[in-house]
């Protein structure tokens, strides 16, 4: 995990001085019970705790972002900034997926795209930070990446992923977009569905889901973020 301390303190920037508690954010516990569970510990006593870290430092910018916005208002907006698909949006844009840690099973199914698994590892993430270097540092990587862009984040992740991915590509005219069904894994009633988002027949992303509509819009998000990178 030598790979993940250098992302953390040099494209994160964020100083490290225990590495183990940083590696445990990554750990999923379906990784811990291939290893044994004496051995290491999985992330979620971590993301327990990053949770409510999240929670506060949010509610504390936008309560002085916003001081004229209402109780119900700033509620609401932290909701949005504190879900799921908005952690998981996070998680991406800070290239957490590669650093995760699963077990053979969860690997297999797309663990590493799922919006669940990466929402959980950004906040244990947060938790392992604050235990490591305090409330501070977690709030100045989120400044970084959630306060400076909220408003964006918050137009992102309430939208329609395949539109806004249409949207982006035809600016310059019509272009050739397709979904496609890769693969399909699991027993009947719980299916895993994986599907390759092509532009002019050139595969540019793919994505699972526990059903196709969900992998198409993880696709679509998928590519949009590699076109905001300029990938």
């Amino acid at each position: 995990m030598h790979q993940l301390i250098n992302h953390v303190e040099e494209k994160l920037k964020i100083k490290v001085t225990n590495q183990k508690i940083i590696q445990q954010a990554f750990y999923h516990r379906s990784y811990i019970n291939e290893q044994g569970e004496n051995l290491i510990h999985s992330n979620e006593r971590l993301e327990f705790l990053g949770d409510a870290v999240l929670e506060i430092l949010v509610s504390q910018f936008l309560y002085g972002k916003y001081p004229k916005k209402p109780e119900g208002d700033l509620s609401r907006m932290r909701a949005q900034l504190v879900r799921e698909p908005s952690l998981a949006y996070l998680a991406r844009q800070v290239d957490f997926p590669k650093f995760i840690q699963l077990g053979k099973g969860e690997r297999l199914s797309g663990g590493k795209e799922r919006d669940s698994i990466l929402a959980d590892t950004f906040e244990a993430f947060l938790g392992a930070v604050y235990l490591d270097t305090g409330m501070e540092m977690v709030d100045s990587f989120l400044e970084r990446v959630l306060f400076n862009h909220h408003q964006e984040i918050l137009t992102l992740t309430v939208q329609d992923y395949k539109t806004k991915f249409q949207e982006m590509v035809q600016v310059k005219g019509t272009v050739k977009i397709e979904y496609r069904l890769l693969d399909t894994i699991g027993p009947s009633h719980a299916q895993i569905f994986t599907i390759g988002l092509y532009l002019e027949d050139e595969l540019i992303a793919e994505a699972s889901g526990k059903s196709k509509k969900e992998a198409e819009m993880k696709a679509a998000e998928k590519a949009i973020h590699h076109l905001k990178k300029g990938v």
